[in-house]
């Protein structure tokens, strides 16, 4: 949350949230002047995140089923996207970040923390990453190797125009199969 220089009265979407961990401590740095959306796919973790934010009375924190492919994020929303140690989870990436660019307010940045490892490890090598965002129209501004973090942190940012999804050409990696771009 330093890194991404995260302050009072920031909004900020926590993609995979899961049961909270990330979302509760974001809602804290942001403050009740700012809003924390935690998104996931797993219907039971956002259950038990709701009945954590009702105990905790987290008034500024909202929750949100996404899919697979889709965050399901409000257009021009948020001044940080964070993922930590999800984004490799993600099959549809081509199709999920060109869903989720439209959410960045002017300025907003997409955070990734994860770890440099193949992605059948659990983990996605920063040149793949940096592949795939740049292919749906995102710049790299920052790169951080964070051992603390059992990985790397990376920040995007939107950059030119989005492309249309039958634009996007898949990125490739020796052992490593590509996605098929958003339809």
């Amino acid at each position: 949350m330093d890194l991404a220089d995260i302050r009072p009265g920031m909004t900020v979407a926590d993609i995979g949230s899961g049961e909270g961990y990330y979302t509760v401590r974001l809602a804290e740095r942001v403050g009740e002047n700012g809003r924390v959306l935690a998104e996931d796919i797993d219907e039971a973790a956002l259950r038990q995140l709701g009945d954590r934010v009702e105990r905790e009375r987290l008034a500024n924190v909202s929750i949100k089923l996404g899919t697979e492919d889709d965050p399901k994020l409000p257009e021009d929303s948020f001044d940080r996207i964070f993922m930590v140690h999800m984004y490799h989870e993600v099959s549809e990436p081509y199709a999920f970040l060109w869903r989720l660019r439209p959410a960045l307010r002017e300025g907003g940045q997409v955070i990734v923390v994860d770890v440099d490892r193949p992605v059948a490890r659990h983990g996605i090598a920063p040149k793949l990453l940096f592949c795939e965002f740049d292919h749906v129209g995102f710049r790299l501004v920052e790169f951080v190797r964070k051992p603390e973090l059992a990985g790397y942190y990376a920040e995007f940012v939107a950059d030119g125009e989005r492309p249309e999804p039958h634009e996007i050409e898949p990125c490739s990696q020796p052992g490593e199969e590509t996605e098929a771009a958003p339809q």
